[in-house]
């Protein structure tokens, strides 16, 4: 998922900013930016890409923001920079769009939804930059290509890109973000320079949430681990109400309540009731195992007590199913029954 913009760089990257300002003397042709999910570091690479492509880039290595090129990429519209993810993302944020401008004409909106975009960068997408590396750049700069999240690249459309980076174009610069460095192929990896971008401290974090005058931004740090862009987002999301009913149905599991909440939550997008379940499976695991838990602090009671009367080896089982159902949980066709499902598996690790 695309993070946050930010019109400046977040506190906790700053000596990532200068690490990479010291590159541009030799500019390498491919850099990976990684760390985990919910950090910024596709703002991260966004802002290094406008302040590649700047006519006046500022004494810090910050585009000015006021230039031609400046401009056409706030609109990502700058001739000589491209943009790779998957259809999924590009949907979702048309969907906002249209939620926030809503134009009325619900027949072409169902039209285009019919068919369902693919959460995978395919092999077509980064077949089509090879027209762009090719041809003469229009401002007589480099050409700057960002692919996120990379760890979605299928494996043709890895290996194309492979070929692309075992012979780079000149004056193209690869930009490269995943949260998931493990998953990429190690030649890819090889053929980029590394750039970690790490989750701030837990002080820095909630420091920079309280800024933004997050209500209650420790109980949402660690509802996302600590990755503050993800806290925010999720402090922004209007399914509060719905996530407090899904964890009050896992803290007393038991009796008619779980049909209910199945049908009053079929609504929510089945991935982050996955998300939710998978970090409160991990706080069962992590107290059983070693007395801690990271997630849902406020929940401890609750947890505690689940977690001496869970069997390890079912908890860990199902810890497998729930990631497993997390590959195909985007569209089922029928949500309902999917979370029934999950609920009642749930119940029988933790009765």
């Amino acid at each position: 998922m695309h993070e946050m913009s930010s019109d400046s760089i977040y506190p906790w990257h700053r000596d990532a900013w200068r690490q990479v300002q010291g590159l541009r003397s030799a500019l390498p042709h491919a850099i990976l930016f990684h760390g985990p999910a919910g950090t910024g570091k596709t703002d991260f690479a966004e802002r290094f890409a406008k302040s590649l492509l700047c006519e006046n880039l500022l004494p810090d290595g910050d585009p000015c923001g006021s230039c031609l090129s400046c401009g056409w990429f706030s609109q990502y519209n700058h001739m000589d920079f491209r943009r790779v993810r998957p259809e999924a993302l590009d949907r979702k944020e048309a969907e906002e769009s249209e939620v926030s401008a809503d134009d009325g004409d619900s027949d072409e909106q169902g039209a285009r939804k019919s068919k369902e975009p693919s959460r995978e960068i395919r092999i077509a997408q980064v077949r089509a930059l090879a027209g762009f590396v090719n041809v003469t750049t229009h401002r007589h700069g480099l050409r700057v290509i960002l692919l996120y999240p990379a760890e979605v690249l299928n494996a043709e459309s890895a290996n194309s890109l492979l070929k692309v980076l075992e012979e780079p174009p000149p004056g193209t610069v690869f930009l490269l973000v995943t949260n998931k460095l493990d998953s990429l192929l190690p030649t890819i990896v090889s053929r980029c320079r590394k750039i970690a971008l790490p989750i701030p401290t837990w002080d820095d974090a909630l420091a920079w949430l309280k800024e933004q005058r997050v209500e209650d931004a420790d109980v949402w740090l660690a509802e996302q681990g600590g990755a503050p862009i993800a806290a925010y987002e999720q402090a922004q999301a209007d399914d509060r109400e719905e996530m407090d009913e899904f964890l009050r149905q896992l803290a007393k599991p038991g009796g008619d309540g779980l049909f209910r909440t199945a049908e009053r939550l079929q609504k929510i997008p089945v991935v982050r009731l996955i998300a939710w379940l998978q970090r409160w499976l991990y706080d069962i695991f992590s107290l059983r195992l070693a007395g801690t838990l990271r997630y849902y602090p406020r929940y401890r009671k609750e947890l505690t007590g689940l977690a001496q009367k869970s069997d390890m080896v079912a908890l860990l089982d199902m810890l497998k199913s729930v990631n497993e159902r997390n590959r195909s949980a985007d569209h089922p066709l029928t949500p309902r029954l999917l979370i029934e499902d999950m609920l009642l598996d749930y119940e029988k690790v933790v009765s």
